[in-house]
């Protein structure tokens, strides 16, 4: 299954809580029991549990590119992140793992945002840009894995699943009455 989750503090002059991001991981747990990373660039946060399925060893997140400069967390599958792989080599890109993940870093390299549109599957994702302090966050045409967020003062939330904003301590859950007649 998997989770992502993170804090962006873009209009803060207050470098993203660990403490929050560390609240978000934990009530997300159930996503992935096999691992945890987070990653830390002053007004960011961003992090991920993992089910591990394809790369068990080598897969560990927030994978980044060779320099550091772009870094991801994922939930999902690639199902076409083999031919990505072989194209991304060809084309001089060094791979350290075997997992899909980190073909998104290497696309976001050369395409942008635009790298979406090479990704078949069902997929969330956070790529943090740090030399451009530009975070791109995305998920499936279908939205089968779920991608939720929300604006806070000075920023934003988002996560795999709705009780993980929650944990910041901006939101609190509230009936939104015209939302629900609409809905």
């Amino acid at each position: 299954m998997c989770g992502i989750c993170g804090v962006y503090e873009y209009r803060s002059l207050n470098p993203a809580s660990r403490e929050v991001l560390s609240g978000m991981l934990s009530v997300i747990q159930h996503r992935g029991p096999d691992d945890e990373g987070v990653y830390f660039d002053k007004a960011l946060a961003m992090g991920m549990r993992r089910l591990s399925i394809i790369d068990l060893q080598g897969g560990r997140q927030p994978i980044s590119n060779e320099d550091e400069s772009v870094h991801v967390v994922f939930n999902g599958e690639i199902y076409n992140y083999g031919d990505l792989r072989e194209g991304l080599r060809v084309r001089g890109h060094k791979l350290q793992t075997a997992s899909d993940t980190e073909v998104i870093v290497h696309l976001y390299e050369e395409l942008g945002e635009e790298c979406v549109r090479e990704l078949r599957g069902m997929f969330t994702f956070a790529v943090w840009d740090r030399s451009r302090k530009r975070l791109l966050l995305a998920r499936d045409r279908l939205g089968i894995k779920p991608l939720y967020y929300a604006e806070i003062q000075g920023g934003m939330v988002f996560g795999s699943e709705i009780k993980a904003l929650l944990q910041h301590p901006e939101l609190q859950p509230r009936l939104d009455r015209i939302a629900l007649s609409n809905y």
